[in-house]
């Protein structure tokens, strides 16, 4: 399954907010970012569109003051990232967003992601600007030196240094009763290897494995990740756990050493993630520099996010004309 791939890009690009209030209110705009708006008819095209999705509008029924929040976030998200790529010069154009949904799907069923993405109130139109910002985080990243990009060459690199960890180990374990079964069945797998599956045959358990099975370093238990650390290939020892019964019978096989196009996709994923944190800190800057003023109708920016607006703010009131007036609070 592919499909946590792109829900783990999702959290990352659904960014919070960062703004200061300002003096600036136009009743028909929702907010402005520095010189830019986002209109009162923009945030409602842009609701009613989602709203066509049933599972979005399942999502939001019940929520709809948050909802609304929620997507004038994003589309302020949207317009600082426009900033963004003007002051840097970057650019993510259509066809590369739709190039790099389709590896992050990498053969899912793009409906099925996207009910799912749905159910959970991120429209399609949001999983999209997700993707572009991603990409323009990487090539700004990339432009300003702050990460090297993703070569052959560096990726090739980077392969090199990574290799002991990429590497796993082929480990089998046998709980058996007593040292004596456990010597005959290491001087058994010493002879012979291949012979593991039939002895593991003889003492199945919850502390036996039938099959000699690759295993990341990692994800060793740590009373055996330190034997098979220093065992040599097709070879088993013994040693006994607190835990269990009787003895344990280790077996290391020969390791499982992945070729470079078979680590590709995972060496790509580490250069992008590298990426993206590095051009964090200047997305953030330029956050930092534009007035972002939202429309108190519609709430006011609080800790990185658009939340209501508190008793005693300014807001506009529909009247009954349709018109919008001003209310000063206490």
């Amino acid at each position: 399954m592919h499909t946590p791939r792109l829900t783990a890009s999702l959290a990352v690009g659904l960014v919070a907010l960062a703004g200061v209030a300002g003096c600036r209110s136009d009743p028909g705009v929702a907010a402005y970012v520095g010189e830019e708006q986002v209109t009162v008819g923009e945030l409602q095209t842009a609701l009613d569109s989602r709203l066509e999705d049933p599972a979005l509008a399942q999502a939001a029924a019940g929520r709809e003051d948050e909802f609304t929040r929620l997507v004038l976030t994003r589309l302020v998200n949207a317009e600082v990232y426009d900033l963004v790529a003007q002051r840097y010069g970057v650019t993510a154009d259509d066809a590369d967003v739709r190039a790099r949904l389709d590896e992050l799907l990498a053969g899912e069923d793009p409906e099925a992601v996207y009910a799912q993405a749905a159910s959970q109130g991120v429209a399609r139109a949001d999983v999209f600007e997700t993707i572009r910002q991603q990409l323009l985080r990487q090539r700004l990243a990339e432009s300003e030196g702050l990460v090297e990009g993703v070569t052959e060459e560096q990726l090739r690199a980077a392969y090199d240094e990574a290799l002991p960890s990429l590497s796993q180990a082929r480990v089998g374990y046998v709980n058996v009763p007593d040292q004596a079964a456990a010597d005959a069945a290491v001087a058994a797998l010493q002879a012979d290897p291949a012979a593991y599956p039939a002895i593991a045959a003889q003492y199945p358990g919850d502390a036996t494995l039938a099959e000699v099975t690759p295993v990341a370093p990692a994800d060793l238990p740590p009373q055996l990740a330190d034997t098979v650390a220093a065992a040599a290939p097709d070879t088993a020892t013994s040693l006994t756990a607190p835990e269990l019964p009787g003895v344990l019978v280790v077996f290391v096989g020969q390791p499982v050493v992945p070729t470079f196009e078979e680590a590709r996709p995972q060496l790509e994923e580490t250069a992008r993630g590298e990426a993206d944190t590095a051009a964090q800190e200047l997305v953030a800057e330029v956050r930092a520099g534009v007035d972002v003023t939202v429309n108190p109708r519609f709430g006011t920016v609080e800790e990185g996010a658009i939340v209501p607006a508190d008793d005693g703010v300014v807001e506009l009131l529909e009247d009954a004309g349709g018109s919008a007036s001003a209310a000063a609070g206490d």
